[in-house]
């Protein structure tokens, strides 16, 4: 079957299953491998990515669900203000260790920014609780968000 989709702002299509997961055609079809595969039932985030601006996580999506969407990875959202913001607040801050989990933080930090981008540490918490890193007690990848949120409001809110 054809599936027809925006990926980072280029139209694209590919012939496929249309069970087969997102994530898979993300990694395999279009060799984004910055999208991670961890847990696989959708509970850890490393695979997250925007669905029409709205963040899922793409191992729990068929690729039939994406027909005549967009999807953003985090390779997309680096060549927007804010992902560009973001990065380079995670870097400031040291908040990537191993880096497996920093994509699928990096695009449900930019949906934070993009869709609330208050300073207020407990909302970041709860934007976040969707995504889990194995290395850090999450105290700099929290740091790094407030950081940019406060450097956006600085910046008139670009996005």
């Amino acid at each position: 079957m054809k599936i027809s989709f925006t990926l980072n702002n280029k139209k694209v299509s590919i012939d496929t299953e249309p069970t087969k997961r997102l994530l898979d055609v993300l990694r395999e079809d279009f060799k984004m491998m910055e999208v991670k595969e961890s847990c696989g039932e959708g509970e850890c985030g490393a695979c997250t990515v925007l669905l029409d601006d709205k963040p899922v996580t793409s191992c729990l999506l068929n690729i039939i669900h994406v027909e005549g969407k967009k999807v953003f990875t985090s390779e997309g959202l680096s060549k927007k203000f804010l992902g560009k913001l973001l990065i380079d607040c995670f870097d400031e801050t040291n908040a990537v260790q191993c880096g497996f989990c920093f994509p699928g933080f990096l695009v449900t930090s930019y949906h934070y920014l993009k869709t609330d981008g208050e300073a207020n540490l407990e909302k970041i918490k709860v934007a976040l609780s969707g995504n889990i890193c194995r290395c850090t007690g999450y105290q700099k990848i929290f740091e790094s968000v407030m950081l940019a949120c406060l450097r956006n409001d600085s910046t008139g809110g670009k996005s």
